[in-house]
């Protein structure tokens, strides 16, 4: 068996993920995170994958970007440092991408001197980096995906496929978070390995706490809650809530997080509460006041292909839930109710405020207690310190001869 600490000794990581200072934690800043608490880890801020416009706002945001990229990395604390890598807008005038691939792998390799790496593992959360790979003198190369990047709105849907596809090609290891996307990497790379989302189960658990705080926003809101957090995008069916907000007047309908779409319809309602974006920590108090949880997604190839992180913070709260369907919803049917139309999903609120059996919220903390961060991190680090242990091997020897 492979000794990981031995192998990943002196090991860095450089780790292309989605902005750091977003809403919303995803699985890039935890996973990230949990890699800094072992390996001296370089977290590159990738820009989005939305391609930069030439609108006064595009350009001075990409100006921002260079300038911090010129700064020295931030040393967030402990083994984790921090850096922007700028794109330039005007990606179609000849010559723009080659000048953005040249900055990006000089502004990498300083920071990576910056921040102490030598040794490193490249890895990607993010595929329009691609050109990043092999080319950091990188020992290994991870590709952690996490979504069906293609299929999310108002992406260059060809640029990021042919980015992603770049990605599972030339990674020594590929992770793949949706189920529904394992086949197709598998036919890509054969290095390809299932690896489902975690949850900080114990953070989450808070929510079952009776003497946590309750917070000021929801302190006067009446009862039943049908909550819901996360960020609320394109995918979130706003017509579904509205419509189940308009059947159930009684009820009070708790959305918290950044709305980065039009929510109008929502905020004319009033059993409709948006509560905005708000910190990590302090989800559990918010979902504590929850009644019963919702995940009202859009049904399209995005969400069919989607891992939903809130899915398992959900069930760490003990709360009921409700939610559409999607094969790795379907998993944990036994502990929610899935709806497949609005009457279902309304039919299926009622009878979760209607009351539950002694147990139940037991039983849904209980199927995702096994499933932490720190389990999921450390069975994907067991794989890279074997591959690269594989790797190394087939170095030397190459060497030998």
């Amino acid at each position: 068996m492979t000794d990981v600490a031995a192998v990943l000794r002196d090991v860095g990581v450089v780790y292309f993920g989605n902005d750091w200072q977003a809403e919303n934690r995803t699985s890039s800043h935890h996973v990230a995170l949990r890699l800094a608490r072992s390996m001296r880890t370089l977290y590159v801020d990738s820009p989005g994958m939305r391609s930069p416009g030439a609108s006064g706002r595009d350009v001075r945001k990409a100006l921002r970007k260079l300038a911090a990229a010129l700064r020295a990395p931030e040393h967030v604390g402990g083994h984790l440092w921090r850096c922007t890598v700028p794109q330039l807008p005007f990606r179609r005038i000849p010559g723009i991408e080659l000048l953005n691939r040249a900055f990006s792998r000089w502004a990498v390799r300083r920071a990576m001197r910056l921040s102490g790496i030598q040794r490193c593992i490249s890895w990607f959360v993010v595929p329009h980096p691609s050109a990043m790979a092999q080319h950091l003198g990188e020992e290994l190369c991870v590709y952690y995906c996490i979504d069906d990047y293609a299929a999310h709105p108002g992406v260059d849907v060809d640029a990021i496929t042919r980015h992603d596809h770049v990605l599972s090609r030339v990674a020594d290891l590929v992770f793949v978070a949706p189920p529904g996307l394992v086949d197709a990497k598998l036919a890509l790379n054969p290095h390809t390995h299932y690896s489902p989302h975690g949850v900080d189960a114990a953070h989450f658990a808070r929510a079952q706490d009776p003497d946590a705080p309750v917070p000021g926003g929801a302190a006067t809101l009446p009862h039943p809650i049908v909550g819901f957090f996360g960020s609320i995008h394109e995918w979130i069916d706003i017509e579904l809530i509205a419509w189940l907000a308009a059947q159930r007047p009684q009820w009070t309908f708790l959305l918290v997080g950044h709305a980065a779409t039009d929510v109008s319809m929502l905020r004319a309602l009033p059993n409709v509460h948006l509560a905005g974006p708000q910190p990590y920590a302090t989800l559990p108090d918010w979902a504590r006041c929850f009644d019963a949880a919702m995940i009202p997604y859009r049904l399209n190839r995005q969400v069919a292909n989607a891992n939903p992180l809130k899915l398992r913070e959900y069930l760490a709260t003990g709360k009921p839930i409700v939610s559409v369907s999607n094969p790795e919803i379907q998993k944990f049917a036994e502990y929610i109710t899935i709806a497949r139309s609005r009457q279902e999903f309304l039919a299926g609120l009622d009878r979760c405020l209607a009351g539950e059996p002694p147990g139940a919220a037991s039983r849904r903390m209980t199927a995702v207690a096994d499933q932490t961060w720190d389990r999921r991190v450390e069975a994907v680090l067991d794989v890279v310190a074997d591959r690269l242990a594989q790797v190394t091997d087939v170095a030397i020897a190459g060497q030998a001869a």
